[in-house]
């Protein structure tokens, strides 16, 4: 049976309560955060606490806080030589502080407390400054169903980079994808399948392969009628800059297209 303590009730912190809940071999020894009120709902399920001096003996204490909080936070904790992890997929290991054993657990997903969160579908990258604690820090993963793998720090860093271009970046474009829809009164939910689509393409092509449309195809004459079409100069820089970019990368002529348009 592993032992945890959970500090911090945000979207990550939430979830993996959650799924340590529903393992058969975690325990939740307790459930830190600086304001009781959020975590209150859960007090018949958990002891929850907001004064770190009253943190009990745990295999790991898990720092699910926001990434600014991840070093002050590990120094307030009353003892030494203990398994503390943090989840960012930025913030470097040696954050933590250096009076602890260190490690990371990081969830490689988009968490939001409204929504479910299967943890079949969440891998979990896993990093620890002594190789000993890698195998309890796997076996945690495991024990909610998750993926694990052993990375780097680097290797972290370039995951969550990549992570904010393919999820954050990503979902804005679906807003102003809902804006442009809106603003004619078409249906946005018309687009999903094509979202959908979009997804499961990459699972078995690169997104290289997978890359479609006019900026690919190098058709001018849609890509100055969608240009003239977007009234939002904001959304059309962007336009115009992923434009460049798939044409940088699929070596077609790079801002003839747009830079003809602006100079009408």
């Amino acid at each position: 049976m592993i032992s945890v303590v959970i500090l911090g009730a945000g979207n990550v912190a939430t979830h993996l309560f959650k799924a340590f809940s529903k393992a058969k071999n975690v325990v939740i020894n307790q459930w830190y955060n600086r304001n009781l009120n959020t975590i209150s709902s859960y007090k018949s399920e958990v002891e929850i606490i907001d004064d770190v001096s009253l943190l009990k003996d745990a295999d790991i204490y898990i720092i699910a806080v926001s990434d600014d909080a991840i070093a002050e936070l590990s120094k307030q904790l009353p003892f030494e030589n203990k398994l503390v992890v943090h989840t960012s997929g930025s913030v470097s290991v040696y954050d933590i502080y250096k009076k602890q054993k260190r490690g990371v657990f990081y969830p490689l997903q988009t968490f939001s407390k409204a929504a479910e969160m299967d943890f079949e579908n969440v891998p979990i990258c896993i990093e620890a400054i002594n190789k000993k604690d890698y195998p309890i820090l796997k076996e945690l993963a495991i024990s909610i169903g998750s993926p694990t793998k052993k990375v780097n720090s680097d290797q972290r860093r370039a995951l969550h980079l990549a992570a904010v271009f393919v999820n954050n970046f990503t979902n804005q474009l679906y807003r102003i994808g809902h804006e442009i829809t809106e603003s004619e009164g078409a249906e946005f939910d018309l687009l999903k399948p094509l979202i959908l689509e979009t997804a499961k393409k990459v699972q078995k092509l690169s997104p290289y392969m997978a890359q479609t449309g006019p900026a690919k195809r190098h058709d001018k004459k849609t890509i100055k009628k969608q240009l003239k079409q977007l009234e939002n100069k904001h959304h059309k820089d962007i336009y115009e800059l992923l434009t460049s970019s798939i044409q940088q990368t699929h070596g077609t002529s790079t801002n003839s297209v747009t830079k003809s348009y602006k100079n009408k």
